[in-house]
């Protein structure tokens, strides 16, 4: 049950991880208010929390869980997935400052301000598509190498 319970919690931050980023992306528009600017930040929190979430239970997955540490430390598609995480939580980076640095100044952000952190947020997506593909693989025993 324990394992269960770990790829389920998993697998649902995951989730809500791509719909706050879906949020995110609607919000951040031209055009956007000062109302618009609290919300994104406050959404993006939210963001950041399940991206810590996620991390406590993918590592709780990978050593405590049923396949154990030596199965994952030995996939490549673990390792890539890994990766990929750490990019998203890389780029995740700039758009988070910039809602803080608007929010504190109370800064309505121009459209060249806007587009950037949008071209940010759908990369983010883009490679969010990388992680269940990864996870299909070793779920199957691809990428394994002992």
């Amino acid at each position: 049950m324990f394992d269960f319970s770990l790829a389920a919690v998993h697998h649902l931050v995951f989730f809500a991880l791509l719909a706050i980023l879906t949020a995110e992306l609607a919000i951040v528009r031209r055009g956007m208010d000062a109302n618009a600017v609290a919300l994104v930040a406050r959404i993006d929190l939210a963001y950041g929390a399940m991206a810590a979430i996620a991390l406590a239970a993918g590592f709780a997955r990978a050593v405590y869980a049923a396949k154990g540490w030596d199965f994952y430390s030995h996939n490549l598609f673990f390792w890539i997935k890994l990766g990929t995480f750490a990019l998203i939580g890389i780029l995740s980076v700039p758009p988070t400052l910039k809602f803080i640095q608007w929010r504190r100044l109370q800064h309505v952000p121009t459209d060249a301000q806007i587009r950037s952190v949008r071209l940010y947020l759908w990369t983010e997506i883009a490679l969010f598509a990388v992680l269940p593909i990864c996870a299909a693989a070793m779920a199957r025993g691809y990428g394994y190498y002992a």
